[in-house]
């Protein structure tokens, strides 16, 4: 782990004493980028208060979107000329599921940062199936087969089990799949000529956007949900909900949220490319400097209402190293939310594969696809070139020290078996992964109807 990389003060020391030679200046200064209200986004914010953007010749406006589809056409039709998006969105998008645009990513915001909550009423009925410690509070992980229960008894009522999730593509809805499938329970399929997502579902997914999420859960709508900050530590303040699962729990230390470009856009614009880059690895690092001694200062901005709009008490819980699950059990997750310690800003390639093998497992990819063609369209979007020229840069200005980044690796992550599963990921063999998994698509199975085929 990075511990002290280098003080504020060094920083402002050394990018005064570095002027912006004529030939990197970014062919584009002014820049309109979106975002969603959530704690993520906070190296925008960042960049932009801390004055990073600034630096690097560039004239920043932040705009808040009111979900992630307005957000991503924002940029595809070009009235956003990038934005704080979900991880799978640019790799969906290149593949053509959903709106058809080569969209790419210089830059990973974050690592973890969701939760799963379950309304009042769903918890009390899952409780007496979770194991609980010495002082009698709940064992985490969590296992989604202590769902069982509440879905017996809703099937008994006659009532839908319903949970939200953010996107179609979104980290939320993969983690939560992953969650429920290691359960044992099924979230369902999508198919060609089917999008919906509930082919055979046991639990029911939707759409909600983030900020929405208490409020649907509280109207009795859905009876559980997948988001990011500070959308579950509300519903605990609210009295509402109680988180059950965190992305740390179900699949950790995976890309949560990216920096989306149009492909050319980068092409065309390398400058400004290297410049927005730049910015925003120094904005992660202070936000993770000096074991997150500038958390408190983070949460006090991205506190206003033009930035997350949430309660500072709400946003510190997550932002500063701890989690409530029911009012009153704080625990401490110190790396719930990563914006630079870990490699969080690399754009491995590794990630973009899980995604892709996530599509796959539920039926948005619809055909079987060679080990290659997940390699290579991973790498297509999740550029490592463009973010190693721009830390580079920062390195050769003393700004960071070399070891900060992992220069020259191959893209791939190490396998790891560190999901709530148990079951190893190694994204050089996406196939074989893929077919390792108990429930969902293997080898060449296609959905059909309400029936996989294959």
């Amino acid at each position: 782990m990075i511990r002290k990389l280098i003080t504020s003060t060094t920083l402002i020391a050394a990018l005064a004493a570095t002027s912006l030679r004529a030939d990197t200046l970014p062919e584009i200064e002014d820049l309109t980028l979106g975002f969603i209200k959530l704690t993520d986004m906070a190296p925008l914010a960042i960049a932009y208060e801390k004055g990073y953007f600034e630096d690097e010749g560039l004239f920043v406006t932040l705009e808040a979107q009111a979900n992630w589809k307005v957000l991503l056409d924002g940029v595809i039709d070009g009235n956003l000329h990038g934005a704080h998006m979900l991880a799978g969105q640019p790799l969906a998008a290149t593949i053509g599921f959903g709106t058809q645009a080569h969209i790419v990513t210089p830059f990973v915001m974050d690592l973890n940062g969701n939760a799963t909550t379950v309304s009042n009423e769903v918890w009390d009925l899952m409780r007496p199936a979770i194991p609980s410690d010495a002082e009698g509070k709940p064992l985490h992980p969590i296992s989604a087969s202590a769902l069982r229960p509440a879905l017996e008894a809703f099937a008994d009522q006659g009532r839908p089990f319903n949970m939200g999730m953010v996107f179609p593509v979104s980290t939320h809805n993969f983690e939560l799949r992953y969650w429920l499938a290691a359960g044992g329970i099924h979230p369902g399929f999508y198919s060609a000529d089917n999008i919906s997502g509930q082919i055979n579902a046991e639990a029911l997914l939707s759409v909600t956007p983030p900020p929405q999420m208490p409020a649907t859960l509280e109207a009795g709508t859905i009876s559980g949900y997948t988001v990011g900050e500070p959308w579950n530590q509300q519903a605990v303040a609210m009295g509402i909900g109680v988180p059950v699962a965190t992305d740390l729990d179900v699949f950790p230390m995976r890309a949560e949220k990216v920096l989306g470009l149009r492909a050319d856009f980068v092409q065309d614009n390398p400058n400004t490319v290297r410049a927005l880059t730049r910015a925003l690895i120094r904005a992660a690092l202070w936000l993770d400097e000096n074991d997150n001694a500038n958390r408190e200062e983070a949460v006090q901005i991205i506190s206003r209402p033009t930035y997350v709009g949430a309660d500072v008490a709400v946003l510190r819980n997550s932002m500063t190293g701890t989690f409530e699950y029911e009012q009153g059990d704080v625990r401490p997750v110190p790396d719930f939310n990563v914006f630079f310690r870990y490699n969080a800003n690399y754009p491995f390639a590794s990630d973009a594969v899980w995604y892709l093998t996530q599509m796959r497992r539920w039926g948005q990819i619809t055909q079987a696809q060679t080990d290659d063609w997940y390699v290579e369209t991973a790498r297509s979007v999740f550029r490592t070139d463009l973010f190693e020229a721009a830390a580079q840069s920062l390195v050769e200005d003393g700004v960071v020290p070399a070891d900060a980044f992992p220069f020259g690796n191959d893209g791939f992550r190490d396998v790891v078996d560190h999901a709530i599963d148990g079951i190893p990921f190694d994204g050089r063999a996406p196939n074989a992964y893929i077919d390792s998994l108990p429930i969902g698509l293997k080898g060449d199975q296609t959905v059909v109807g309400n029936e996989v085929q294959g």
